[in-house]
């Protein structure tokens, strides 16, 4: 699943902004029910009873379509219209299929200026989204969560556990494609084979008449990147944190021969806690694949896969043999984005910015911001080294050093690497040899002569006693 920089993510969808576990009828009477309230009063106490978003929203789901009844619902959802508003188009298109005139609750609404264009767009592709996610047997759909170019992704209830998942949908224009099918599913088998806390879980995959789905683990809160764009950047305790979360779930991952290849912030879900702190979160294994898998990487050879910001220098050459140490390198430019506010490397389009990521010198993140301790910088400098050989070769071994770095000490692992040296065994090898023996050469004559020193003194006394003697006068 290759991004450019400047793709729709996600994230940046807006959600329904609803309570988990509460329906769409429950939170829109929720919502609305003070407007009815208002209405009643400036009626009066005797006239008609507005009804409410609920009793309407029934009342479209007895006469309208299914479509209109989800329009319906978003609508109020979204608070682009009022139940009012919503009655009058409803009451207008029963009038009209009187005279069998079939309007769409959708065209009434903008015709009639209750909602724009723009948003009846939006409402449209929500309720398209949702009609293909209602097909899937055993969920309910209750809200869409975000979309890109390769899926859509609902939050809904498994009716049989009572819980709450995430179903991941394949476009509808995708589901005759053989590679993004099976793609699809390597995503799922991938994921079912971790089992961390701060890995997303994986729990169904499977096809639902013309839709491939995939249900996992539903994560309330934000992602990383969604806490750069708000808040601009980390804390550097806040981010080691949770770095070394993310490297404890690529450990697991990598001793269980998987390798992610596209670790980023918009794939580091933070999953809300009571009253604590988020728990980070890996997700998004769609481009995940076994390190042993020889043969999908020689059918890989050649193209880059990931995503132009964190990408590794090798996954740009498209080269075979791919290890953990290309993870490691994306969450170095993770931690530098989280850091710094900024990424690593920029450029006009995506073949800029991998240019630079193979030739372009890395601009220290303490560079950038100066509030950052030296040895965090250490860190990131040796998680993104260009040459592999050069990075930590284990999550562990990073762990390590991140965590040297919070308790405030050097990193043992970065802080030694310096210039190509190791100055570990730079300083075993000088306590090792003997003290060195100064040569003394007393042939040589010393640089100032005792004659002349005496000369020297005798004069600047005269001197000092010359300018006394003129200040006296």
């Amino acid at each position: 699943m290759q991004e450019a920089p400047n793709q729709n993510d996600p994230g940046k969808t807006s959600p329904l902004t609803r309570p988990a576990g509460t329906s769409g009828n429950a939170a829109g009477g929720q919502a609305t029910g003070t407007t009815g309230a208002t209405s009643r009063a400036k009626m009066g106490s005797t006239g008609p009873a507005v009804p409410t978003a609920e009793e309407i929203l029934q009342e479209v789901a007895k006469s309208g379509t299914n479509v209109d009844t989800i329009v319906g619902r978003l609508v109020i959802d979204q608070g682009f219209a009022t139940p009012e508003e919503l009655s009058h188009c409803l009451l207008q298109a029963k009038a009209l299929a009187e005279e069998n005139n079939h309007r769409s609750l959708a065209d009434l609404l903008v015709e009639n200026e209750y909602v724009t264009r723009r948003q009846m767009a939006r409402i449209r592709e929500l309720a398209e989204g949702e009609r293909s996610g209602q097909k899937i047997p055993g969920y309910k759909v209750i809200s869409k969560l975000g979309a890109g170019a390769m899926a859509t992704v609902f939050k809904a209830k498994q009716l049989s556990l009572d819980r709450m998942v995430a179903i991941k949908l394949l476009p509808k224009k995708y589901s005759s494609n053989p590679q993004f099918i099976e793609r699809f599913y390597a995503e799922g088998r991938a994921a079912a084979q971790l089992n961390h806390p701060n890995i997303v879980q994986a729990y169904d995959v499977g096809k639902a008449g013309e839709y491939h789905y995939f249900v996992m683990e539903y994560v309330e809160g934000s992602t990383v990147y969604d806490e750069i764009v708000k808040n601009k950047r980390f804390q550097e305790s806040e981010a080691i944190d949770l770095i070394i979360q993310v490297a404890e779930a690529l450990q697991h991952a990598h001793e269980r021969g998987l390798i992610h290849r596209d670790v980023k912030p918009k794939n580091i879900m933070l999953a809300k806690t009571q009253g604590g702190p988020p728990i980070a979160k890996l997700a998004d294994m769609g481009l995940a694949r076994a390190i042993s898998d020889k043969e999908a990487a020689e059918a890989e050879q050649g193209k880059a896969f990931g995503t132009p910001y964190y990408i590794s220098p090798e996954q740009i050459r498209g080269e075979v043999n791919i290890t953990p140490a290309a993870d490691i390198y994306s969450l170095g430019a993770t931690l530098y984005h989280m850091v710094t506010g900024a990424v690593p490397f920029d450029g006009k389009n995506p073949s800029a910015v991998m240019h630079k990521h193979l030739k372009a010198e890395l601009v220290p993140p303490d560079h950038v911001n100066p509030k950052l301790s030296a040895g965090l910088s250490e860190v990131v400098e040796m998680m993104m080294a260009k040459d592999p050989k050069k990075r930590y070769q284990s999550a562990k071994d990073l762990i390590t050093d991140l965590k040297a770095v919070k308790a405030k000490q050097p990193p043992p692992l970065a802080h030694k690497d310096i210039g190509g040296l190791d100055l570990s065994q730079l300083a075993q090898a000088e306590a090792a040899a003997p003290p060195a023996e100064i040569p003394v050469h007393p042939e040589q004559p010393p640089l100032v002569r005792p004659w002349l020193f005496g000369l020297l003194i005798a004069l600047l006394i005269l001197s000092v006693g010359f300018n006394v003697f003129l200040l006296a006068r």
